[in-house]
């Protein structure tokens, strides 16, 4: 006579079986599943269900993707990766063969990071490189600055198609212009194609210098990272409070180096000749017009100039 578990047993084996089969129409029946099978006619009922672990994990994770709950709350096995099925008739015999695919989101994300990786900052806030860009905003947000903007983006159309240019460019205009968010978004967009650069906040790397003066490896490594990097910006040059030695072995001794190498930009309130001016008197030795004229022999010939206009967009933009 059967047992009460045996009984129970059989009872849970029989429901057990019938929830897979259920779960078995399910799949072959699933609109993905009719997909493939339109793209695979070999894709009969018995592969199917030789496969149906498979076909289980590819119709799952494609519902996923259909209602993507964003990367970081990817419900996937292995997140940012979908789960593809081809299908092979080899003798007669149907093999479904399955393997991993980087979703579009993953693959945006580390396209970005790659970006960013070839972006280098110093003293700059780096809200200037992380956000966002959009090139409708950047025109329309100050007609006044279009021409700049235009300038701007036909310069790096020119970069992106004929690599490095010979010159750089100066961006002169008022406080708070957006002066740096623009030469920002150039580093952005030419990061894009592989191009590598730094931007470095003058006032606070001068100041920074005498502090580095004790390391000199330190500050060894950074003078070679701005001599090599693909495109250097000296951003709000000619505020910073200038030394002879920072003036003639640090700034001299850059551009000396990428002249007739790789292209320098520059972000400023002063025009070129107010900037002379400014390298030639320093508090230490005063008046010195000649070293003045020597640092600009190596920037004026090496850039074209852009006047940004417009109001003050600071701590609005």
């Amino acid at each position: 006579m059967e047992s009460m578990s045996d009984v129970l047993k059989n009872l849970a084996d029989l429901s057990f079986l019938k929830k897979t089969e259920d779960k078995s129409r399910a799949i072959m029946s699933d609109p993905f599943i009719n997909k493939l099978k339109n793209k695979y006619p070999e894709l009969d009922e018995s592969a199917m269900k030789l496969n149906m672990n498979k076909l289980y994990q590819y119709v799952t994770e494609m519902g996923h993707c259909t209602y993507c709950p964003g990367l970081d709350l990817c419900p996937n096995d292995f997140t940012g990766h979908y789960t593809r099925i081809t299908v092979e008739k080899i003798n007669d015999i149907t093999y479904v063969l399955d393997h991993k695919v980087t979703c579009k989101k993953l693959l945006a994300r580390k396209t970005e990071e790659a970006v960013r990786n070839r972006i280098r900052s110093f003293y700059v806030d780096e809200r200037a490189l992380k956000e966002g860009y959009n090139i409708r905003e950047i025109e329309n947000l100050d007609p006044e600055r279009k021409s700049a903007v235009r300038q701007i983006l036909k310069y790096i159309v020119s970069t992106k198609k004929n690599g490095l240019q010979k010159n750089g460019l100066y961006l002169v205009g008022e406080f708070g212009t957006g002066k740096t968010f623009l030469m920002s978004y150039m580093l952005h967009e030419l990061a894009k194609v592989g191009l590598s650069g730094v931007i470095i906040y003058m006032p606070d790397f001068i100041e920074d210098l005498k502090s580095m003066f004790q390391e000199p490896q330190k500050l060894k490594e950074m003078i070679d990272i701005m001599k090599e990097t693909d495109l250097l910006i000296f951003d709000d040059i000619g505020a910073e409070n200038l030394n002879p030695w920072a003036r003639d072995h640090i700034i001299g001794s850059i551009l000396n180096h990428r002249m007739n190498r790789k292209p320098t930009f520059y972000t400023s309130n002063y025009e070129l000749d107010a900037l002379q001016e400014h390298f030639s008197f320093t508090n230490k030795d005063g008046d010195e017009e000649y070293k003045g004229q020597r640092i600009m022999d190596r920037i004026r010939p090496f850039v074209d100039v852009i006047v940004v206009s417009g109001d003050n967009k600071r701590g609005r933009q």
